[in-house]
């Protein structure tokens, strides 16, 4: 990759508020924002938290099934 095509991704990255630059003297350093995607990711989390029990229940259900069936 280019330095010119890494820069444009940075700068996309930054100002979707996913990177912080900070400047030490003339180095720019890059870092990645982890609140924005703690958010993302509880979002997507959230939407089938309330799911995880049933689905854990129902393969417990169903390989008590496949296991009694193979006695």
């Amino acid at each position: 990759m280019s330095r010119q095509a890494v820069t444009k991704h940075l700068a996309l990255l930054h100002m979707a508020n996913l990177v912080v630059t900070l400047w030490h003297g003339r180095h720019k350093l890059h870092y990645l924002n982890p609140a924005p995607l703690k958010q993302i990711a509880e979002r997507w989390i959230d939407k089938y938290h309330g799911r995880i029990p049933l689905a854990l229940r129902e393969l417990e259900q169903g390989l008590e099934k496949t296991a009694a069936g193979r006695k």
